[in-house]
């Protein structure tokens, strides 16, 4: 059977359309992928690009999709909610059909040393593919982000996987990697008080005691004057969304708000949605691949 990969790229632009859409074009023009889905956030300037494919239209997709990108944005003129290191902020590969976690890593690392030598923007390999336990965590490795990532890199424990002390100038640095399914989900509180959404967020990542596989920050939708709760959820399996919502709500009634409503960015697995829907329909005995339409239709 075919092999399939997914990779989802997320870019630093997201208020210019004509820069978005030449960088998904990259992907429109690529033989052996299907373009998925992208989705604009307009107060964390950052596009969310999926498509998946054969392992070599995949890795062509994304190297094309790094040198647009580097062409195109600037980081010395962008500003947005959201942490960044990159013009191409991050490239993941997840196996999804016939391919192992290995057979990902060594596609990652491929795609890396390309991204490097084709675009000239040095990579560090992050997730499963890091070369370091440091750098498995994509937080760890961002942070500094595009302003104070020149001086990082001279850091003995800091060198980029590929391309040496430096960074480009105005395309920053990338991390590129093989990692598991990640739903990005946030919630929207009714308040402006971003600090009320970091304290929440705080209680809910792991690196600072909270939820397994959760990381989680703070930000201000500017465009609606709403205090959002931002995360990302790097194994759902482990820590179901309804979990984070239902703790969330605790929290905030302590500042006197509420959740008025929350996002998934990109696609997310059916099983995720799944697990939500038995959790607040309390469905007994619910079984998904027996249950659920379109498993038997798939």
């Amino acid at each position: 059977m075919a092999k399939i990969v997914e990779c989802v790229p997320n870019i630093s632009e997201a208020r210019n359309q004509d820069v978005v859409e030449a960088v998904v074009n990259e992907v429109r023009g690529t033989p052996g992928v299907t373009l998925l889905d992208y989705s604009s956030d307009m107060n964390h300037n950052r596009t969310v690009i999926t498509f998946f494919g054969s392992p070599e239209g995949a890795a062509e997709a994304a190297v094309r999709l790094a040198k647009k990108a580097a062409e195109l944005i600037d980081l010395r003129k962008h500003e947005g909610e959201h942490p960044r290191m990159g013009a191409v902020d991050v490239i993941p590969f997840i196996p999804i059909k016939e391919m192992t976690e290995e057979e990902t890593v060594a596609l990652s690392k491929q795609v890396a040393e390309r991204v490097w030598n084709e675009a000239k923007i040095p990579v560090f390999l992050y997730e499963k593919s890091a070369s370091a336990p440091h750098r498995q965590n994509l937080a760890a490795v961002r942070k500094g982000q595009f302003e104070g990532m020149a001086e990082k890199v001279q850091q003995p424990e800091w060198e980029p996987d590929f391309g040496g002390r430096t960074i480009h100038p105005s395309a920053g640095v990338v991390a590129v990697g093989c990692r598991p399914f990640l739903v990005a989900f946030n919630i929207n509180l009714s308040t402006s008080d971003v600090s009320i959404a970091s304290k929440i967020a705080k209680i809910l990542r792991r690196s600072s005691g909270g939820f397994d596989c959760v990381k989680a920050m703070g930000v201000l939708l500017e465009d609606r004057n709403v205090a959002q709760v931002s995360i990302n959820m790097t194994d759902f399996h482990k820590t179901p969304l309804y979990r984070v919502v239902e703790l969330t709500k605790a929290e905030a009634a302590r500042w006197g708000v509420h959740v008025i409503g929350t996002e998934i960015v990109g696609l997310t697995p059916m099983q995720a949605l799944a697990d939500s829907a038995e959790y607040y329909l309390q469905i007994e005995n619910f079984d998904f691949s027996r249950q659920v339409l379109e498993n038997h239709m798939l």
